[in-house]
């Protein structure tokens, strides 16, 4: 009998709902963790006129406190029906990289969804502890009555983006780096990523964005945003540390095809301008955005370059409407919207067909 076959959705696909976990750590934003609630409360607020919204809490009391925030801000598209909050401890708030990747899942004529229960150690083990990030998706598996399956490898959300038809971008510096699978192969990883997600081709770029302490995730800056059209961050300042490694990324990525064999459409996205905090680099990107069904939430950064990223992304998703969020202070915890946000397809079946 055939093995089953799996497939992740792209992000643009329908979606049931996207998931958040409600910040709480001060130590990921040193000085600087009172604001960001209010960051969490408009994302939620964006999302929910676009689908539901779950949220991962510790507690009833962080519940009630997270619920009375969305309600004061008064956010003009929030619909509060739409937001539920689930008993779900956390060590962080980077639901990207510990949130549940739903997947279709074909098997015996027959298919439906799950989770794939990747293993989080906190990208590399740098931040302790990271036990109840690594069990967050096995928790809503069970909340949800969704399968959830364990593939035996670590894997960040944040490190992968899938276009849905058999391509898959990563990063040279974060997959095969020694701190996420030091006994796997290169091929063994590709393996890996085709068994669960359905890639059949993984374009791996090399090193990532300055101030990016995940060892260069791919969501910092180069994204599908269709099948076969993809977004790169690049930095024209010669100058700038950025400005090498992207130019390699995008020369990289203009040599790639779709599965029809015709060349990938490549798409620059600007950089914002350097963007420190207490003369620390910060992982600023406008990449890091997240697509939900009826809007797209884009980071920016009070800088010059904002209103030209916009328009970049709002030519790529022309009947989505396209949102800037004032990032300047999330990105102080070195994450962006994307980051924060994890997307639970609508679809609840995949043909055979559709992931071989």
């Amino acid at each position: 009998m055939d093995a089953p076959l799996y497939r992740m959705p792209p992000e643009w696909a329908p979606h049931k709902a996207t998931w958040l976990s409600w910040p709480h750590k001060l130590e990921s934003w040193p000085g600087k963790f009172g604001p960001v609630p209010a960051v969490f409360a408009e994302l939620a607020s964006w999302l929910s006129s676009s689908e539901e919204v779950h949220i991962n809490v510790l507690d009833r009391e962080m519940e009630a406190a997270a619920r009375k925030l969305i309600m004061e801000i008064a956010h003009p598209e929030l619909c509060i029906e739409r937001i539920f909050f689930h008993s779900i401890p956390t060590n962080d708030a980077w639901c990207r990289d510990h949130g549940p990747n739903f997947v279709c899942r074909a098997d015996g004529g027959k298919s439906d969804k799950v989770i794939l229960d990747w293993e989080f150690n906190a990208w590399g083990g740098k931040y302790e502890p990271f036990d109840d990030d690594n069990a967050v998706p096995s928790r809503v598996a069970a909340l949800s009555g969704l399968t959830a399956v364990k593939p035996g490898m670590v894997l960040e959300g944040g490190a992968i983006d899938v276009n849905g038809a058999g391509l898959l971008l990563t990063t040279e510096a974060c997959l095969l780096n020694p701190n996420r699978n030091p006994l796997m192969s290169r091929s063994e990883i590709e393996e890996n990523l085709y068994r669960w997600l359905g890639a059949e081709t993984v374009i791996w770029l090399g090193e990532g964005i300055a101030g990016d302490d995940t060892d260069g995730h791919v969501d910092d800056m180069a994204r599908f945003v269709n099948e076969t059209t993809v977004v790169i961050a690049v930095e024209d300042d010669p100058e700038d540390e950025n400005h090498l490694p992207l130019q390699h990324n995008y020369q990289l990525l203009k040599g790639f095809a779709d599965k029809h064999g015709k060349p990938l459409t490549v798409v620059k996205l600007p950089m914002p301008e350097p963007f420190f905090y207490e003369g620390e680099r910060l992982p600023a990107s406008y990449a890091n955005f997240y697509i939900a069904n009826s809007v797209v939430l884009v980071p920016v950064y009070g800088c010059r370059r904002d209103s030209e990223a916009l328009a970049v992304l709002q030519s790529c998703f022309p009947e989505r409407r396209v949102v800037g969020i004032d990032c300047r202070d999330l990105v102080w915890g070195l994450g962006a919207i994307h980051c924060v946000t994890h997307e639970e397809p609508l679809v609840l079946a995949c043909s055979a067909s559709s992931v071989s």
